[in-house]
């Protein structure tokens, strides 16, 4: 098998607010419109973000129509976690989970988009110690 692409797809109430936070907030630009859908992508990410309609007609499976993204939680990893922090604070983005370290290394914070959609940015501060 050949994977020639890859997208993360969301179903939210308002995709043109989850959209424009997306790429307000963290550059990413529309690739694809149409009712109730949008994908976008962001030059070195390696997948497209697509948000879509709950209870959009054409979603398959049937089942997931009225379902919305909860307990799911979008990251990117970013060379500067505290730069990034402190921009989107400048921004007006509420912070939702503070910056912290984790004992593994993992340095992040989280913001939630109008939708409820959680995006965390993360950082490696250190190589996690191998277990032994």
């Amino acid at each position: 098998m050949q994977i020639t692409a890859s997208a993360v797809s969301l179903n939210v109430a308002d995709v043109a607010a989850s959209a424009a936070f997306v790429q307000r907030h963290f550059g990413f630009r529309q690739e694809m419109e149409a009712d109730g859908f949008v994908s976008l992508a962001r030059e070195g990410v390696g997948f497209n973000l697509v948000f879509l309609r709950t209870g959009l007609a054409l979603l398959q499976p049937e089942d997931l129509r009225g379902q919305r993204a909860e307990g799911l939680i979008v990251a990117f990893v970013v060379d500067d976690v505290d730069a990034e922090c402190a921009r989107l604070q400048a921004a007006g983005v509420a912070i939702t989970t503070p910056l912290q370290t984790e004992p593994w290394g993992e340095r992040f914070f989280q913001v939630t988009d109008p939708n409820g959609v959680i995006f965390q940015l993360v950082q490696w501060v250190h190589a996690p110690a191998e277990a032994g």
